[in-house]
């Protein structure tokens, strides 16, 4: 049995979490802000904790990939899963030099042939974002990166017309000329909004991949078995789709190094996070 707790009043919920003897574990997801709050105050009692936080997904390119197959990896991760508004979307594209002429314009006629609308109207694809405030943020970090010489492919504005007036809708976007300097490539965007970088060797788009406090999810795209072994080991994320973009299934652990989180949900790690080991020793 478990009970559903409901409120707008989320601090006072959450300290009575931290404050009650009866709550021996906490699972949070959310912000690393806010994990990082109820992980000071979880310690006052030494509670248990597993947290599900922020991610900055890297989703690499290599010049031996499918370049269709990665093409639409890369809209489905980034954009039709829930307009970007998911931790594990992917945050950033690296496209190899040698086939970025051939990759970003496939990469950028999907992205706008993608169909903003309200959830309920057939054909939907993208719909809104949850509030004004995302709003704020995402085109906040799209034109402070225009404004540092980053390059509008695709989108890059608010929807109003017809039927989205009454929402807030952000056209599907691609940036390019984008660097890590920019805030669009360290933060997590939560929004259907693309930065595209390129990168010449394998070690150096690890290093730039690796360059985070986050470690959740990251993808990418080789058909070489050596590199994608080579690379799935090198990158620092609790994740990694390997010439697959569907981001997670509940037969495996879910959760991320670093910033990322504690702990894991899904697969038996999810369960043994909720159990504690009893050792009994009987003298007959």
């Amino acid at each position: 049995m478990f009970n559903v707790v409901t409120s707008k009043s989320a601090g006072v919920v959450g300290r009575t979490f931290l404050e009650h003897p009866a709550v021996r574990k906490i699972a949070f997801t959310g912000s690393t802000e806010v994990g990082k709050r109820l992980m000071a105050g979880a310690s006052e009692q030494l509670k248990r904790v597993s947290f599900e936080l922020g991610g900055n997904a890297p989703f690499i390119v290599f010049e031996d990939a499918d370049l269709a197959a990665a093409a639409d990896g890369a809209v489905g991760i980034k954009f039709l899963r829930v307009a970007g508004q998911s931790c594990i979307c992917a945050n950033r594209i690296y496209v190899q030099e040698t086939i970025a002429d051939r990759f970003v314009p496939m990469f950028v006629e999907r992205v706008k042939a993608l169909r903003v609308a309200p959830g309920f109207e057939a054909g939907a694809q993208i719909g809104p974002l949850i509030n004004t405030e995302i709003y704020e943020k995402v085109d906040g970090l799209v034109q402070e990166a225009v404004g540092d010489g980053a390059a509008i492919a695709a989108g890059g504005r608010r929807l109003t017309d017809g039927a989205l007036s009454g929402g807030v809708f952000y056209a599907p976007t691609v940036l390019t000329r984008v660097t890590e300097e920019m805030a669009v490539a360290r933060e997590e965007i939560f929004g259907p909004v693309a930065p595209v970088m390129t990168f010449r060797e394998e070690d150096e788009v690890i290093a730039r991949s690796n360059a985070t406090r986050f470690g959740l999810a990251a993808y990418f795209y080789t058909g070489d078995l050596r590199r994608a072994i080579r690379t799935a080991e090198a990158l620092e994320y609790g994740m990694v789709g390997v010439n697959d973009s569907t981001g997670y299934t509940h037969e495996i652990p879910f959760g991320g190094f670093k910033e990322s989180g504690l702990g894991r949900e899904g697969g038996h790690q999810g369960i043994e996070e909720y159990m504690e080991a009893k050792s009994i020793s009987i003298g007959l």
